[in-house]
């Protein structure tokens, strides 16, 4: 597959090379590239520093066949909770076998048990703190400690500005923390995650037939409803949108405070 030409303007390795990205003047030129070639820019830019991440949730498999068919054995990092419906155990098994996913599994210290005999069912309670701190513990820190174990320096993931209104100001590159993240399929809608998952043959979650929209751990997840204004609405109790991951500390108070 041909790269792209603004790869002239970069130096590759951006990993080992300790260059600063000018993101603006990147962003620019990758805003109308299309997902593919912004993957391929990705990986000559991070080399072996490029990992994915992955939730399989409802769409996943759009985001796991488009870069692996580009990279077929980059990094996959999946952060199991301990508390995802038994379907998405069984729908990660089928796609991890299909698209041969050189996969990694993250998980908190703590297991389910545990932390609820220290902090009681934080996913249980009706207030953002709780939820952020079961965030922080079971996926926020698993996460940290992956990028960090397999020495990533950028990560693609498969956000869409029509999810969240904190997702409609994202970048096609951009910078959490230390990281640098890519979203390849920022722009796209719903009809083009179904045209892809129809064109490659791919499947959905399961509980895409059961009404949801989007799917998570299963105590903060539930089908969609007339009366919900938005999808992310069927997730963490409508108490807020993001779970953590694709946020900066700064970030996530701010949404915290708007959401109270």
């Amino acid at each position: 597959m041909s790269k792209p030409d603004l790869m002239e303007n970069y130096p590759n390795k951006l990993s080992q090379s300790g260059t600063t990205l000018e993101l603006d003047s990147i962003n620019v030129q990758l805003e109308n590239k299309t997902a593919p070639e912004i993957i391929n820019w990705a990986y000559d830019s991070f080399q072996e520093g490029l990992v994915l991440s992955t939730s399989f949730g409802i769409q996943s498999a759009v985001m796991l066949h488009l870069v692996t068919s580009i990279i077929p054995n980059i990094p996959v990092i999946w952060i199991d909770t301990g508390y995802l419906p038994a379907e998405t155990y069984t729908f990660a098994q089928q796609l991890s076998q299909r698209l041969n996913l050189n996969l990694k599994v993250y998980q908190s210290p703590l297991s389910p048990a545990r932390m609820e005999a220290l902090y009681g069912k934080l996913w249980d309670r009706e207030d953002v703190e709780s939820l952020n701190r079961y965030d922080q513990i079971r996926k926020v820190e698993p996460m940290q400690r992956a990028l960090s174990e397999l020495k990533a320096t950028a990560w693609l993931a498969g956000l869409r500005r029509s999810q969240t209104s904190h997702r409609h100001g994202l970048s096609t590159i951009a910078k959490q923390g230390e990281f640098y993240k890519v979203h390849p399929i920022l722009n796209w809608h719903s009809r083009d995650i179904y045209q892809y998952l129809n064109q490659h043959n791919l499947p959905y979650h399961p509980y895409f037939d059961l009404g949801y929209v989007t799917v998570g751990d299963w105590h903060s997840s539930r089908p969609l409803m007339a009366n919900d204004t938005d999808e992310r609405d069927t997730r963490f109790k409508g108490i807020k949108q993001e779970c953590g991951l694709h946020l900066t500390p700064s970030e996530a108070k701010s949404l915290d405070s708007s959401t109270l």
